[in-house]
């Protein structure tokens, strides 16, 4: 790896980043969305194109597991940095498993790029080995997750994530148009120490305040995805005239959909976030899903991408930029899809919905 020490292009930033309120000594992240790019508003234009194909650049991609998400994510970086004639050395899949990402991340250390991109599962345990490899040279981009301690514009060029804040008011949105403004919900949230799935259940919930005759009649926290489904099952027993359950994640909403269909609740709806094919067909088919609020993975793998590049010119992004956001129901799957992975519809789901 060559070290570069580049002077700062200042007139080519399209922004400044700004400077975020600490507390505690910490970085306040959860206001410093409020200070956010837009994924839209970062460009390499024709001048450092040539400056970074001249470069011969190398990247390394370290995530923490896999799904069709994920792979959306991989793919957008993957292709804009084949753009700029980076060769990316090596992408990594967790599996889930913090004890592996660290082993991951310490691989891919071996190798040297100029650039790594992560969605970091456990910010305590991959810190040293993120920092060597920062240490080391390599310019890092960070997925939704902060690492703890890290400084922006010295440990890492920026995160990347969805707009978490208004996804969770989304759904609240969701839920009030379902309900015509007055029900009972229970709220099955991600009980773990998680940036992003932390700020969106709560911005979920703050925004519920909004809509006083919906009550929140049930909260259970889960750990593990596979909780999910017990959990729906017991607060039903507990609750029967829930009108909906607000879940963290798609995959987490799947054990929730099969125990309302299994006990007999087909009213009960199901409010998410992200796109999965297993809950769109149940939306597709009329079942309990109905609705989740979907970033743009391939957005945001590109735009990870594209701030790693500008790092290597000396550029500074801001700290959070973010990608637009949709509300997938029924009636718009497939556009959706198409819009979030730059993919095609799977062909089951255009079956369902009867193209």
């Amino acid at each position: 790896m060559r070290k570069r020490l580049l002077p700062l292009l200042g007139s080519l930033m399209l922004l400044t980043a700004p400077v975020i309120a600490k507390t505690g000594g910490e970085t306040d992240f959860v206001g410093a969305l409020a200070e956010a790019a837009k994924a839209a508003d970062i460009a390499i234009d024709a001048s450092q194109k040539d400056s970074l194909k001249a470069l011969e650049l190398t990247a390394a991609m370290a995530w923490h597991g896999a799904s069709p998400w994920i792979s959306a994510v991989n793919r957008g970086a993957k292709e804009e940095f084949e753009r700029y004639g980076v060769k990316v050395l090596v992408t990594t899949d967790a599996q889930y498993d913090p004890a592996k990402q660290v082993a991951d991340i310490e691989n891919i250390q071996a190798l040297a790029p100029d650039m790594l991109l992560s969605l970091v599962i456990d910010g305590i345990s991959a810190k040293v080995g993120l920092q060597k490899a920062v240490d080391s040279g390599s310019q890092l981009v960070l997925l939704s997750n902060p690492i703890p301690g890290f400084i922006h514009g010295q440990d890492y060029a920026g995160i990347v994530s969805d707009d978490m804040q208004g996804m969770g008011k989304l759904a609240a949105q969701a839920v009030n148009q379902h309900l015509q403004g007055k029900g009972k919900i229970g709220v099955i949230f991600h009980d773990v120490n998680y940036f992003v799935t932390n700020t969106r259940d709560q911005a979920f919930l703050k925004a519920l305040d909004d809509y006083p005759a919906i009550e929140v009649v049930a909260r259970k926290g889960f750990v593990k995805e596979q909780d999910t489904s017990a959990i729906a099952s017991a607060m039903m027993l507990r609750h029967p005239d829930i009108d909906v359950i607000y879940v963290a994640w798609d995959a987490a909403a799947e054990g929730v959909v099969e125990a309302l269909r299994g006990d007999g609740f087909e009213q009960v709806k199901v409010v998410s976030h992200d796109l999965g094919v297993n809950n769109l067909l149940d939306m597709a088919q009329r079942g309990n899903m109905l609705a989740s609020v979907a970033d743009r993975p391939y957005e945001i793998g590109a735009t990870m991408a594209r701030i790693a590049m500008l790092a290597e010119l000396g550029e500074q992004a801001p700290l959070f930029t973010l990608v637009p956001f949709d509300l997938v129901t029924r009636d718009n799957i497939q556009d959706v899809w198409q819009q979030a992975y730059q993919a095609d519809v799977p062909r089951i789901i255009n079956l369902v919905l009867g193209d």
